[in-house]
């Protein structure tokens, strides 16, 4: 069992804490996507559905290069994997500075549709690695531990995004609905390369780091088993994997539903009549509320098991979203707040245990999982139902969206046809 063996605690530690980093780089530049696009809705004058068609173009990025990082890492393994994913997600970033000198509306999402292949390839890379590197009964806690660094990222990226974007722009620093001149858009448009400029050299910095890294390889029981092993395997009797596909799918519309709208819903005249600027330090609660959550979730979890605390955690998040969608004024606002508090535990809970009993066949369920992460493209949807009904209203695809959670939790985490913990890891 990789990490368990006598004398393996130190690299055992010591690769946690480096992947840290690369949970807390990908949830920074993920989030960043939260101040940008009001920014960018701003800058192009683009309705709901046409700004939420940019995060689609980024999670169309995770359906896209999911299977194909599963097959990589299979040929080069996880550590070469991981840094073949920074110098992507390099390349993406530099991609942003020409986008916004342009500036090119086509540009930024080729971009953004880069730098999420990056991604990709290291979510599938890294998530499995942490959840099989240590012992397993402690797999979920663990990887909601490493998973609160991601979201310390994502509270740093509110911040950056805010003070170098939001607070730069006539966009970002007028009421929601005011009517910038051409000459305003076109001179907030250069207000992200800065920003862009400074996370490029960061990822460039973490691929040199992780190249030069000795990270512990993993047992052979949890690499992909060769094709006379396979033939009698399938993912497809794993219930848990298969409705973990489903559960992280519909998770992905909620999480990257919030996140996008927070700063347009809170901006409005009834809700809290603010700038987008100031409606950016709100935001900063939500994914505050994420980090502690999963810090306090991964300690829960030690003593409670992980299907309990899900279910417990998509019970209190449908239960805002109904306040988010029905209140008025700032507790509406307040409701949507809360939200991250509730969300924090969802994906690393959710993906640990559809994982669990795959044995050999880990690392194409992760791949699954991963691509399930295209469920945020559907944030369109969202973004389609916001110009029809109201953004408000909008958020009803939420709250169902925790109902399916919370039955996952209660009925399709269990697992089926599980190998035995031995031959698992």
């Amino acid at each position: 069992m990789a990490g368990s063996q006598p004398g393996t605690a130190a690299p055992y530690g010591k690769a946690l804490a480096l992947l840290a980093s690369l949970f807390f780089m990908w949830g920074f530049i993920t989030v960043i996507n939260n101040t940008l696009l009001p920014h960018l809705r701003s800058v192009f004058d683009l309705n709901y559905t046409q700004t939420t068609l940019i995060e689609s173009t980024w999670f169309i990025g995770y359906l896209v290069a999911s299977i194909p990082s599963a097959k990589l890492i299979e040929r080069i393994g996880y550590q070469r994997a991981l840094v073949v994913g920074l110098v992507v997600m390099t390349v993406g970033s530099l991609l942003m500075i020409p986008a916004a000198r342009i500036p090119s509306y086509e540009v930024t999402l080729v971009a953004l549709f880069i730098v999420a292949c990056g991604i990709a390839l290291l979510q599938v890379a890294a998530n499995p690695y942490v959840a099989v590197i240590g012992p397993p009964e402690s797999s979920e806690s663990r990887l909601t531990l490493v998973q609160a660094f991601n979201t310390t990222g994502d509270v740093l990226a509110v911040v950056f995004g805010r003070y170098l974007i939001l607070s730069r722009t006539s966009g970002g620093t007028t009421l929601e609905g005011t009517q910038l001149t051409y000459a305003e858009r076109m001179a907030d448009a250069h207000a992200t390369q800065l920003p862009y400029l400074i996370v490029a050299a960061v990822l460039a910095v973490l691929a040199f780091a992780i190249a030069r890294a000795k990270l512990p390889a993993l047992s052979e029981a949890t690499r992909r088993a060769n094709a006379e092993e396979r033939k009698h395997l399938s993912l497809w009797r794993h219930r848990n994997l298969v409705l973990g596909v489903v559960a992280i799918f519909v998770y992905l519309i909620a999480e990257i539903g919030v996140g996008n709208l927070f700063i347009n819903f809170v901006s409005q005249p009834d809700i809290g009549n603010i700038t987008h600027e100031q409606a950016a330090f709100y935001l900063t609660f939500v994914w505050g509320g994420m980090m502690v959550g999963r810090f306090a979730g991964a300690f829960i979890m030690r003593w409670l098991a992980p299907e309990k605390v899900l279910a417990a955690f998509a019970a209190g998040a449908f239960l805002t979203m109904l306040v988010a969608s029905l209140a008025h004024g700032h507790a509406a606002m307040y409701g949507l707040m809360l939200v991250g508090l509730f969300h924090s535990i969802m994906f690393p809970t959710i993906f640990a245990l559809a994982i669990r009993g795959l044995g050999p066949l880990t690392e194409e369920g992760s791949g699954l999982l991963i691509m399930a992460i295209a469920g945020g493209a559907l944030v369109v949807v969202q973004g389609w139902l916001a110009d029809l009904f109201g953004i408000q209203s909008s958020f009803f695809l939420t709250a169902a969206c925790e109902l399916l959670v919370l039955g996952y939790a209660l009925w399709g985490s269990a697992p089926t046809h599980a190998l035995p913990a031995e031959e698992a890891r």
